[in-house]
């Protein structure tokens, strides 16, 4: 609440943690750190956090600023929303979670490592601005001198790069990795791993590999739910931005830094830039209403050659967990 005017409310989101369990408090421990010390438009803001001893165990708390428009996760699995994420949306998000990573790993005079980077870790605000968010599982990035960050492998199938799989070596360009299995996500409307689906397209890298050698075959990989509302070259372009995150050998794919600049340039040269009114890409979600999407235009689709080359990744455990509360004060 802000000192300046009592009257004043905002919305909050509160995240519970389990009562009990070493592993919960030090994550708790780990937020507090990462977002205590860090700032930026696509991290979201702890607000505060609580504490507290009783006969039934520690209660933890963290306050965040809410975030209307839930997780990206939740648009493309389609679980809650009916409307599809529009493809300019899409871009947007791909932008903001490249520089929110950026300045996780080189805007700052330390670096931290997200370790668990993955949809439903991306937030919307209710201008569609992508906020990353549970830092529970941030690590340190290596001192000077020191190549990785020796740990015990944790994170979400489908998401961790292979190298810190086999040995536990992380690095930047670990989350470089998932940030390309992300961008796939956001092409396909699929997630990295779903045992719904036919066995030979469970894991989206291995279902995507056979249609990247041809232009008719990569557009039946993107999200039919956009109903071919999109632009093909744009949509190749980010694939092949995803396909330099995906390279086997982790010094060979870019930092986060020339990924925002690879998207940055996509956008600039692209149709696809938000629209030049101003007005958000889609109506913001209200906890009664569902949003209505944002007109989508039809362009020409214009052909350019598509970067080939990916590599499945192995299985990783489950390792999440998310709000319990929302309310407002």
């Amino acid at each position: 609440q802000n000192p300046q005017d009592s009257r004043k409310k905002m919305d909050i989101a509160v995240k519970q943690l389990s009562r009990r369990g070493l592993q919960g408090h030090k994550e708790w421990v780990t937020e507090v750190n990462v977002l205590g010390v860090v700032e930026h438009p696509n991290l979201v803001k702890l607000i505060g956090y609580c504490a507290e001893d009783d006969e039934r165990g520690i209660q933890r708390l963290l306050v965040y600023e809410y975030v209307p428009n839930r997780s990206v996760q939740d648009h493309l699995s389609n679980r809650f929303i009916v409307t599809p994420l529009p493809w300019s949306t899409r871009m947007k998000i791909a932008q903001d979670t490249a520089r929110g990573l950026a300045y996780l790993h080189q805007g700052m005079e330390f670096q931290i490592i997200f370790r668990d980077f993955k949809s439903s870790n991306i937030l919307l605000d209710e201008n569609w601005n992508a906020k990353l968010s549970d830092f529970g599982l941030a690590r340190m990035g290596p001192s000077d001198g020191i190549t990785h960050v020796s740990t015990a492998v944790v994170g979400t199938i489908g998401y961790a790069a292979p190298e810190y799989i086999q040995t536990g070596h992380l690095t930047a360009k670990s989350d470089v990795w998932s940030y390309g299995i992300f961008l796939y996500e956001l092409i396909t409307g699929r997630r990295p791993f779903d045992r719904n689906r036919p066995r030979n397209e469970q894991n989206i890298l291995e279902w995507i590999r056979p249609h990247l050698s041809d232009i008719n075959k990569f557009k039946m990989i993107i999200d039919p739910r956009l109903e071919g509302n999109y632009y093909l070259k744009s949509a190749l372009k980010l694939a092949a931005v995803a396909n330099r995150c995906l390279m086997v050998k982790a010094k060979s794919r870019p930092t986060m830094s020339q990924v925002s600049e690879m998207l940055e340039r996509i956008v600039e040269t692209s149709d696809n830039a938000a629209p030049s009114s101003g007005l958000p890409l889609m109506k913001s979600l209200t906890p009664k209403d569902a949003f209505e999407a944002s007109r989508r235009e039809r362009v020409k689709r214009r052909f350019v050659e598509l970067l080939i080359g990916v590599n499945g990744c192995p299985n990783l455990p489950s390792c999440s967990w998310s709000p319990k509360l929302v309310a407002s004060i």
